[in-house]
């Protein structure tokens, strides 16, 4: 047996089992590809191109000067939590006080911690399909059982309340979706969330945890509606957010639930034994987020929108791809499924691990393959970066593919 294995056997099983976060490796395969000196185009990360408002800077550069370097409340600084209370008033119709708040060290770690305090051995988790690759991960490490609701293709990968009502059983614990979506941009509109809504009002030991971390990046003239303002299920609805996508502060690492307050309580119990209070100087920067204009995100999502549209039309173009429109967030999902099975002579095509595998390192432009996000036939396209680089990536992407028969 060799060390490496051996080392692994010492491991954890929990850790043994989980999977690698399929957009952390690709884009590591793409850095080290760049590092050799190729021309890497890079669209696997979920990650905007545009630097932070100057005004979060400013904040956060005067909590510098005025001394805010010690250790956070756990749940968050107040001024905080009743920033992020108001935003859920004015934005999405959710009525929490402070109290109802607890900030994170970035929405992941909200959306973790929520399902450790909620998920038991043997729980189900729906999970809506396509999913962001840590859901299924998230769930494993809390030895629940994620049940995979998939969203057809022809529906805009969008689950239907008659999907749910049929995937739900006795030891459903948690619901589990995105919108808008990552990977697929779908956004489901208030109709259709109130028809899910509907069938969870039928079953009321089951919980709702809705990650909304997309919320801005919305191209919808309806706009963006949160499950969390039905009256009847306020209580069981967890909205999870941050200020990561909208706002162009991934690196701050700042998110948070609005949740009942046993749920909030729980959340903070576990992160007290954990990380504790998330970076001060962040926080503080979160709050002139909150309570600032959003004319930067406006402007950002009008950006998306354009670079959307570029994209699609561009990928329409590419032979057997079948590409629908995104609502929001910022990638393009095609399901490239035409290809499987064909070659370029050396390298044969077998699915979208292969595929992605494959455009990264003949055309040096780096996607993710949709396996990882519940979704086999399809790769992800971040649409996150320069017209002129989309552009480019898309050119090559079309280019390489004519060699495979």
């Amino acid at each position: 047996m060799s060390a490496v294995a051996e080392q692994t056997q010492v491991l954890a099983d929990r850790i043994n089992a989980l999977e690698e976060s399929s957009t952390l490796a690709m884009t590591k395969m793409a850095r080290e590809l760049a590092a050799q000196g190729h021309k890497v185009i890079s669209l696997s990360v979920g990650e905007p191109d545009f630097k932070t408002p100057a005004f979060i800077c400013e904040a956060a550069k005067k909590a510098i000067d005025d001394g805010f370097h010690g250790y956070s409340p756990v749940a968050g600084y107040p001024d905080l939590r009743k920033a992020i209370a108001d935003k859920l008033k004015r934005d999405n119709n959710i009525d929490w006080k402070p109290e109802n708040i607890v900030v994170s060290t970035g929405a992941k770690h909200s959306l973790a911690n929520v399902i450790q305090v909620l998920v038991n051995p043997g729980d189900e988790v729906l999970i809506f399909a396509p999913y962001w690759v840590s859901y299924s991960e998230m769930v494993k490490l809390a030895e629940g059982k994620s049940v995979i609701v998939e969203g057809a293709f022809d529906n805009g990968f969008k689950v239907t309340a008659a999907q749910l009502e049929a995937a739900i059983t006795p030891r459903t614990k948690v619901v589990m979706y995105a919108s808008p979506n990552n990977p697929t941009g779908a956004v489901y509109s208030e109709a259709e969330l109130r028809e899910i809504g509907a069938v969870l009002e039928k079953h009321e030991g089951v919980y709702v945890l809705a990650d909304e971390i997309y919320e801005y990046i919305n191209f919808t003239e309806e706009g963006h509606f949160s499950m969390g303002s039905i009256p009847a299920l306020k209580d069981r609805v967890i909205t999870v957010n941050g200020v990561a996508k909208g706002f162009a502060m991934t690196g701050w690492r700042i998110g948070f639930i609005g949740a009942a307050k046993w749920i909030a309580d729980g959340v903070e119990k576990l992160q007290g034994q954990v990380t504790s209070g998330t970076n001060s100087i962040a926080q503080k920067a979160a709050v002139a987020a909150f309570n600032g204009p959003l004319d930067a995100t406006i402007e950002m999502t009008k950006a998306y929108a354009r670079r959307r549209d570029l994209v699609v039309g561009l990928l329409k173009e590419i032979p057997g791809f079948k590409v629908n429109v995104p609502d929001g967030a910022f990638y393009a999902f095609p399901d490239v499924s035409y290809y499987f099975g064909k070659s370029d002579g050396t390298n044969l095509i077998k699915d979208s691990d292969d595929f992605a595998n494959w455009l990264l390192n003949n055309s040096y432009v780096s996607t993710v393959a949709g396996s990882g996000f519940g979704a086999p036939n399809c790769i992800r396209i971040s649409t996150a970066a320069a017209d002129e680089s989309l552009a480019e990536a898309v050119q090559r992407i079309k280019d390489a593919v004519a060699t495979l028969k």
